[in-house]
Formats: structure tokens, C-alpha cells, sequence
């Protein structure tokens, strides 16, 4: 983990993105992931009796079937930022250097990883 920094426009828009996707449903963890082209999806943790996944890993998903090719950066927003689930499909896609800002839900970046970390 690194020490907490300012985010770039771009990432800021993605903590944005994240939290919306929480607060629709009161999830426990919004993410939000740019892809190599500068789009964006975002989802919320799901969590049904048949099917569980992580935000993070379902922004993936959703980048995937929207035919990203790659990913630039991530976003988890969350009480107690963690998604080691998610991480590891976003390094499948994106290789394992793609930033993830685990993010507070009042904006504050907790700490910056890597997918692959």
C-alpha cells in the first residue's frame, strides 16, 4: 500500500461514479473502472442468494462485456476499502499494475494499490 495522494480529475470522477453506484442500493462497496479508452462502468456489490460479487469485480465484468480490451485505473469506495476479488480480475484485464484508490465514502482516499498487490 502507498500513502494517501490527490487524485487526478479522471480518478475523481471515478470516486464519483463509485459512490453512486453504493448509495443506489446501500451496498457495502461501490467501485468504478476506466477502461483503455476512457470509458467508465460502475457497479455495487451484489449479493443474492444464488449469486455474490464484489463491485469491483462486476465493473470489471462490465467493461469486459462491453468489449474493454484493457483497464487504466480503479476505484473501491467503502467503509473499509478492501477487494482482493476484484483486484484480481482487473489485473486479468488490465495486467498487474493498474492503480486501485481504495476510497472512504466521504471521498478520502485510504490508500492506493496495485491490481495484482
Amino acid at each position: 500500500m502507498s500513502t494517501p495522494e490527490a487524485l487526478s480529475d479522471e480518478d475523481a470522477k471515478l470516486v464519483t461514479l463509485a459512490r453512486g453506484a453504493r448509495a443506489r442500493i446501500g451496498a457495502a462497496r461501490g467501485a468504478a473502472v476506466r477502461d483503455e479508452t476512457g470509458r467508465t462502468y460502475a457497479a455495487a456489490d451484489v449479493a443474492l442468494a444464488s449469486l455474490s460479487i464484489s463491485a469491483l469485480a462486476l465493473a470489471v465484468a462490465q467493461a469486459v462485456a462491453a468489449g474493454a480490451r484493457g483497464a487504466e485505473a480503479a476505484v473501491v469506495v467503502a467503509d473499509a476499502p478492501s477487494d482482493d476479488e476484484g483486484r484480481r480480475a482487473l489485473a486479468d484485464l488490465g495486467g498487474p499494475g493498474v492503480i486501485v484508490h481504495l476510497v472512504l465514502p466521504d471521498g478520502v482516499v485510504a490508500s492506493t494499490v496495485t491490481a495484482g498487490a
